[in-house]
């Protein structure tokens, strides 16, 4: 797992410690005993916390699974709201879904997507993530004055890199998956851009 940015004050510290400490627990179990088979009180005395200093850092038993899911979400709008002035959005998200997928088809994930597949509680929790991840991508889309697209063309766009993460960690060759999708999505952007007004 990659660790969130180490936060500066000595409280910040230690309560990130608790929380990847926790997440770090929970998958632990998750794997070795099935996630169904695993309680939250189970999670919580196996990570030495109380329930309640659990739920302070993870609103439900799925977000423990996904426990970077913040931060990939602000990932994907930093990489539009951030990016070097004058540089195009497309290029900026294409290199941010590379760097995601690389971390979700890194060394020890399959057996957690497999954990995530087998899991209708995970899958439907999954994608109100990625539905989260797509509204937010479309108001950091909509906000930035250099883009002239429709509304409707920015949903889709926020759509269609969301869902580039996901197809590429399920193909053979993902790093070859994003830039297939990626090309793709160029080709109707610049459609769209031509669109009569």
């Amino acid at each position: 797992m990659t660790a969130v940015p180490t936060p500066t004050g000595r409280r910040e510290r230690k309560k990130a410690a608790t929380r990847q400490k926790i997440a770090d627990t929970a998958l632990r179990l998750f794997m070795e005993h099935g996630y169904d088979a695993v309680g939250i009180r189970d999670v919580a005395a196996e990570a030495d916390v109380a329930v309640t200093t659990l739920f302070s850092h993870f609103a439900s038993k799925e977000a423990l699974v996904f426990e970077q899911e913040e931060d990939f979400e602000r990932r994907l709008t930093r990489a539009v709201t951030e990016r070097t002035p004058g540089e195009p959005a497309l290029p900026a998200l294409r290199r941010e879904v590379h760097a995601l997928v690389r971390h979700c088809t890194g060394a020890g994930a399959a057996p957690v997507w497999r954990m995530i597949d087998d899991s209708p509680a995970l899958r439907a929790y999954e994608q109100a993530m990625k539905l989260r991840y797509a509204r937010s991508l479309t108001a950091a889309l909509l906000a930035d004055p250099g883009l002239s697209h429709s509304e409707t063309s920015l949903r889709a766009l926020a759509w269609f890199v969301v869902d580039a993460q996901s197809l590429a960690r399920e193909a053979e060759d993902p790093e070859a998956a994003v830039d297939e999708v990626f090309t793709m999505i160029e080709a109707a952007w610049r459609a769209g851009a031509e669109r009569p007004a």
